[in-house]
């Protein structure tokens, strides 16, 4: 069996058995969730680097040319979407498949240090982002102001929609999302969807900011890749709502 297999049926077993997050401290927001998925990886046995607060993903494989990048959203909250402050998702990196573990907990109260996971999906990358060329690079120049002696910062940030959004059924479940080619081994998955993800006519390569009127102007390219489908399945562990079916939600405006 695949690494992502074992790794996705650990987390839904782990959250059906009730299995909670721990939260270190009251300034711990966003490395419990992570925590409870490296206890994961490790209840499989798997052998992984070290997080850390820079690295991507945040579990790189050793042995499997895999890694697993963490997003934990609290619930009801933010869930349409999340920030993504240095690096566009794909399913490629470095060699590896990159996977996303996004999952969804109860917003922190005073005095709870432990809660349970909603819900949670497992996705390959390219769920979120086909593109596996874009390379991430921040970039700076120096003469803005008065003396012409500011440094202006491009840091970009990307905001992009999660599996919550982008796929309707996957509330109060486990759902793990694959690529169509890839071949599940585990009888223990069931399949609940069948998910196309269809290619825009047009892809931004560039923008302009006015520092004047604060305005930002977008300039768009045909996308090579047009139309191109790229077909994914959800797979539910049996008997844990795999009558529960997946499908897209509509585009986002």
């Amino acid at each position: 069996m695949s690494a992502v297999e074992q790794v996705f049926l650990e987390c839904e077993r782990a959250r059906s058995d009730g299995d909670l997050i721990q939260r270190v401290s009251a300034s711990d927001k966003e490395y419990h969730f992570q925590n409870w998925v490296g206890d994961r990886i490790a209840a499989c046995q798997l052998a992984s680097d070290d997080p850390g607060r820079n690295t991507y993903p945040d579990f790189r494989l050793v042995n499997y040319p895999e890694g697993y990048e963490v997003k934990g959203l609290e619930f009801p909250g933010r869930e349409a979407d999340y920030d993504s402050n240095s690096q566009v998702p794909m399913g490629l990196h470095n060699g590896r498949e990159v996977y996303y573990v996004f999952g969804r907990y109860p917003k922190a109260e005073r005095g709870v240090d432990e809660y349970p996971v909603v819900d949670l999906v497992v996705c390959h990358g390219s769920f979120l982002n086909a593109d596996t060329d874009y390379a991430h690079k921040n970039k700076s120049f120096r003469g803005f102001g008065s003396y012409g002696d500011i440094l202006v910062r491009d840091r970009k940030m990307y905001v992009v929609p999660t599996p919550f959004a982008i796929a309707a059924g996957t509330a109060g479940l486990a759902t793990l999302i694959l690529p169509a080619s890839y071949q599940v081994q585990s009888p223990d998955l069931v399949l609940v969807g069948e998910l196309d993800r269809v290619e825009v006519d047009d892809v931004l390569v560039s923008y302009e900011f006015n520092m004047q009127t604060n305005e930002m102007v977008t300039h768009k390219a045909p996308n090579p890749n047009a139309g191109r489908v790229h077909s994914f399945r959800a797979y539910r562990s049996r008997g844990a709502g795999d009558s529960k079916i997946v499908s897209l939600n509509g585009p986002r405006s």
